[in-house]
């Protein structure tokens, strides 16, 4: 076991043991962390690997959220189904835009990407009626279950919340392994001379980015069950910038980044109150401080000045 592997695997195994070991408030903020990692781990896809800089990834997130919340509440779809439901969602969506936005790129890009997210989060509150607009709409208990599993309860939850991170995290690292990984690196580094080594960079991009809006999908789908709860507010323009600080502030290219990002700033938000009531001025500051200091992000100025195995 090479000592990448052998790292991600322990990070699984701390997480594993953090279930019996943390009070009940950290408990359910580390379980949302983990589903928030995975929709951060997308966003890594697209922007940290293969150069994407997107600001429309809260669409693919709210794609798999109210594909499965109105699965399971309008259509009557168990609670299995309806969640890879949400996963196709995201990707479909994603796909869908990529289709018209990798004709740009660079600014360009960015733009209509948050052009498409804007697009769809008016889509949701003018079909209010039928989405809950940004009220949104719960799910009893009942609909919050798999089989036997009541996602409603903590350490069912958590559990859950812990097999979507490693399913996600173990995936993320052997796609980065795969000569498409490389290709799409390839991609970020330099996209003409990969063209001239054959590489088709549009059919790289989509594949890329559908990947993104697969794993964001599935964190939608995921959050929507576990915490019992779909509206609109998900797909504002706040859900695609927060993917971006986890993956700058964690180390943009590195596949524990996402994670790292996801934890540090949603404790820095969750504790600068006992400091300060400028919660926003200390998490700006730790980003500002970031940016200088380590312009990689965390691991990936680890990677760079010691940790050079890291990926």
């Amino acid at each position: 076991m090479n000592r990448a592997l052998a790292l991600h695997l322990g990070v699984i195994v701390a997480l594993l043991a953090a279930n019996w070991l943390l009070p009940a408030y950290h408990h359910t903020n580390l379980a949302r962390i983990m589903v928030m990692a995975v929709f951060a781990m997308g966003y890594n896809i697209a922007f940290g690997y293969t150069g994407l800089l997107s600001l429309g990834h809260a669409l693919f997130f709210a794609a798999g959220m109210y594909a499965t919340g109105m699965g399971i509440s309008l259509l009557a779809i168990p609670t299995g189904p309806a969640l890879l439901l949400g996963l196709l969602a995201g990707a479909a969506m994603a796909a869908a835009v990529g289709v018209l936005a990798l004709r740009t790129g660079g600014v360009s890009f960015m733009i209509v990407t948050l052009m498409f997210a804007q697009a769809g989060y008016l889509t949701i509150l003018y079909f209010g009626p039928v989405t809950g607009g940004d009220e949104g709409f719960v799910f009893d208990r009942a609909a919050r279950a798999i089989g036997p599993i009541d996602l409603s309860a903590d350490m069912p939850r958590y559990l859950s919340a812990l097999t979507l991170f490693s399913a996600a995290l173990l995936g993320h690292l052997a796609l980065t392994r795969t000569a498409f990984g490389r290709s799409m690196i390839a991609m970020r580094e330099n996209e003409e001379r990969s063209r001239m080594l054959g590489y088709n960079p549009f059919t790289v991009k989509l594949t890329a980015l559908a990947l993104s809006g697969a794993y964001a999908g599935a964190a939608g789908a995921a959050f929507a069950v576990m915490f019992g709860y779909v509206g609109g507010s998900f797909a504002g323009v706040q859900y695609s910038i927060l993917p971006l600080l986890y993956v700058l502030l964690g180390g943009a290219g590195t596949v524990l980044g996402p994670f790292v990002g996801a934890l540090v700033m949603f404790y820095l938000i969750d504790l600068s109150p006992l400091i300060t009531t400028a919660t926003l001025f200390v998490t700006g500051a730790a980003l500002l401080l970031i940016v200088i200091f380590a312009p990689k992000g965390l691991l990936g100025t680890l990677r760079d000045r010691w940790l050079t195995w890291l990926p």
